[in-house]
């Protein structure tokens, strides 16, 4: 039986069977699990929780609490409000979304990493417990797309596989979202993915974070990682076949000269098509072990050109409409000869997002910061090129467009 207490109420033997409260709460990517741990009760303890469900059938029971058939009627009018027709989502502000997107990542990232390494020692993935990051994620993405995909973008090398889990995911949600696809299918492709890399636990760690470049036959090992992950999945529970299409065939190109099975163009799903579009873009953007990202415009510049014969050309431009010619965070020059920081996109045109003003060319100085909706004609500026913030030793274009002084994650 299922019973509602308070946390005051656990002690060492119940069987936590699911947090009253957000999952952005709680210290723990698992919801359902058997309380033996004092750590694990002092954690609880801490959080900002203050009620949980128990399973007596696994667990000790407590006394007192209230009982799931207690709440029956409470569910059901919850139920009903999920029913009523969605409200049009107001489009957050980008930084107030990022300061939100950045406990997100934080919270996302520590989850990834808890999940990949117990699918590295052996434990079996329920994709049920993994939900509540896809929601946070996708829910950020609604707000306000920019604010998460550029954040999860500035990941640390030593953290790349994981955070690149995430930024993965909120990609796939942002493209689904362009395509038009349904609420469930959205959901999948985000669930596809974070779980889309896991097959890189199987990697030994010195070929995985190797600072140069790879022999052939580390290559090979690093290739089967897709194979691999395929494998753990399917061990696993609640795994969608969406998530294992995409885990296994991520790799593939229309073209057939991907990998591991040379699938091209109409034997690739559209989900896996998306999920190879996606994870290029994050893992070209991102700081490697043996490479720094390029910008986010050069990227999708670098993209379009390999486009034709890697990916699906319906599935890369709706990739593009989604987060936008010049991504937020890209550093770009004015015809005007100022340098400015995209902060949002435009409501008319890829090509004129809205930007922060802070840096002229002319005096090469900082001049007092101004933000441009360059598609209104009063702008009477246009981008001519993105640029290099390295060359004009620039290092606070993060601060620039979200008001974060350094990645918190």
């Amino acid at each position: 039986m299922l019973k509602r207490i308070s946390v005051q109420q656990l002690r060492l033997g119940m069987h936590v069977h699911e947090f009253c409260g957000s999952w952005m709460d709680h210290p723990f990517w698992r919801t359902s699990f058997l309380l033996d741990s004092e750590k694990d009760m002092q954690a609880i303890l801490a959080a900002n929780i203050k009620e949980v469900w128990i399973d007596t059938a696994k667990g000790l029971d407590a006394e007192g609490g209230v009982a799931e058939a207690e709440v029956v009627q409470s569910v059901e009018a919850t139920l009903a409000q999920a029913a009523l027709p969605e409200k049009k989502t107001v489009r957050a502000d980008i930084a107030q979304e990022a300061v939100r997107a950045a406990k997100v990542c934080a919270k996302s990232k520590q989850a990834v990493t808890s999940m990949f390494h117990e699918a590295r020692m052996g434990k079996a993935l329920n994709a049920d417990d993994a939900l509540p990051i896809v929601e946070e994620i996708s829910n950020s993405v609604i707000r306000n797309p920019g604010a998460l995909i550029s954040l999860a973008r500035l990941k640390d090398k030593d953290d790349y596989t994981y955070m690149h889990s995430v930024a993965v995911c909120a990609l796939m949600v942002a493209l689904a979202r362009q395509l038009d696809l349904s609420d469930e299918q959205t959901r999948l492709a985000g669930m596809a993915g974070l779980l889309h890399d896991i097959g890189k636990m199987m990697i030994p760690p010195e070929i995985l974070n190797k600072p140069g470049k790879l022999t052939d036959e580390e290559f090979e090992v690093v290739k089967n990682h897709p194979v691999e992950g395929h494998k753990l999945l399917l061990e696993g529970s609640g795994v969608s076949d969406v998530a294992l299409d995409v885990c296994l065939h991520h790799h593939e190109k229309v073209n057939g000269g991907g990998y591991p099975e040379g699938l091209s163009d109409e034997q690739i799903s559209l989900f896996a098509k998306m999920g190879a579009v996606c994870d290029v873009y994050d893992a070209i953007t991102s700081n490697r072990p043996y490479k720094n990202g390029w910008e986010p415009a050069e990227s999708l510049r670098k993209m379009a050109e390999w486009s034709k014969g890697h990916f699906d050309q319906r599935v890369f431009e709706a990739f593009v409409r989604s987060i936008g010619i010049y991504p937020v965070g890209s550093l770009v020059r004015l015809e005007s000869g100022r340098l400015a920081v995209v902060v949002d996109q435009g409501e008319k045109s890829l090509l004129a997002p809205v930007v922060k003003v802070f840096f002229s060319t002319k005096s090469n100085s900082r001049i007092s910061p101004e933000i441009i909706d360059l598609s209104k004609p009063i702008a009477r500026d246009k981008i001519v090129s993105h640029e290099d913030p390295a060359k004009w030793n620039i290092g606070d274009v993060q601060v620039l467009w979200s008001g974060i002084p350094a990645t918190p994650f």
